[in-house]
């Protein structure tokens, strides 16, 4: 070779690496700095949960679990928010009344991508990006989610999905993997053949995607699977097969991306989330002798050095002031306790407004009147 050719060849070899990386950080600009669609499913009926109620209105810690899931996306401060309804539509919109989030009916339950899909006349910018998650997840982090935003953002990925690792992952889809640890495809439970489910990384049914892609993507799925449905998942083959970037965002926390599907599932979420607020309240000085036993609704207001005995259910409009003692059995809904109160065990509290330094009675049960 000569150097000329050598010199032509590595003027080339340049002038394609440039234009590489400028291609990429136009993509990346556009990409950062398109605005947040937020696609929510709700539509389905959970057959599993055995009741004649919509899945996502089933109440957990205090509102219904599609009401959770919309707390969580809302400091995210997205362009538009859309829930796809479908099993008792009516009921679910109707639920909506205090969130800014827009419902999109899917008349016919087709799967997961054929919701997605039922939205393309909704987006606001069809080159959004776009963060799909389920109404049924109610234990979802605000911060998680978040994370997962600024690194698909950063990435330049067209796709990230969340995956997360768990000991029996029966139920779930699991992540294929090729030998260098790139995600290649999603299996559904029912597809998977034994080795598939023996795979503990599983699909969290939490997507990050480009709205151009994900809509070409979706138009190519079909319905060759066990359930006949349109599989939003099949976009993660698609996008590996049109060898376009796939990032996965592995949350660490399981326990998180908890899918309620049935009673059983529905008083585990309870459970994490009471945990989670007794937490914080312990966190801020707060006693609970007992955190397991102790339910205490979101928002209400404990003072300092309040000792707080098993059993306790605080809910409502309440607010507790400081050096208070809650004694075992203790129900109160919108009371206002000065500092210093003491209420006696298996107290039954509704309307009160109880001044500093009172003691109410053992087995006092009232509503209003006490001052």
């Amino acid at each position: 070779m000569t150097d000329q050719a050598a010199t032509n060849i590595l003027f080339l070899s340049l002038k394609y690496f440039f234009f590489s990386v400028i291609l990429n950080m136009r993509c990346l600009v556009t990409q950062q700095s398109a605005p947040l669609s937020v696609i929510i499913l709700a539509a389905g009926k959970g057959t599993r949960m055995k009741s004649t109620r919509a899945k996502v209105l089933h109440e957990v810690f205090f509102a219904p679990m599609l009401h959770h899931v919309l707390d969580s996306v809302a400091p995210l401060k997205p362009a538009q928010t859309l829930v796809v309804v479908g099993h008792q539509w009516e009921a679910v919109a109707a639920s909506l009344g205090g969130f800014n989030a827009q419902t999109v009916l899917q008349e016919e339950q087709l799967g997961t991508g054929h919701a997605v899909l039922c939205c393309r006349t909704s987006l606001i910018d069809p080159d959004a990006t776009i963060l799909i998650l389920c109404g049924d997840t109610p234990l979802l982090r605000s911060q998680t989610l978040a994370d997962m935003l600024s690194r698909h953002q950063a990435s330049g990925a067209q796709l990230t999905l969340m995956t997360t690792l768990l000991q029996d992952p029966s139920n779930y889809g699991r992540i294929l993997s090729d030998a260098t640890g790139k995600v290649q495809a999603i299996v559904e439970e029912k597809d998977a053949d034994p080795e598939q489910k023996k795979i503990r990384e599983i699909n969290a049914g939490i997507y990050c995607a480009q709205g151009t892609f994900l809509l070409k993507a979706l138009a190519q799925v079909g319905t060759d699977n066990a359930q006949g449905e349109v599989y939003l998942t099949d976009i993660v083959s698609i996008a590996t097969r049109d060898k376009l970037p796939v990032e996965r965002y592995l949350n660490p926390e399981a326990t998180d991306v908890l899918g309620v599907n049935s009673r059983v599932e529905l008083a585990q979420a309870h459970r994490e989330l009471q945990r989670r607020r007794n937490q914080a309240l312990m966190l801020q000085g707060v006693t609970l002798q007992d955190p397991s036993t102790t339910t205490i609704a979101p928002g209400i207001a404990i003072g300092q050095d309040t000792i707080i005995e098993p059993g306790v259910r605080i809910s409502g409009n309440s607010r507790i002031g400081q050096a208070c003692h809650l004694e075992s059995g203790a129900i109160l809904h919108n009371c206002q306790l000065g500092d210093q109160v003491r209420v006696s065990p298996y107290c039954c509290l509704t309307d009160q407004i109880i001044a500093d330094q009172s003691t109410v009675p053992c087995h006092f049960h009232g509503s209003r009147g006490l001052r």
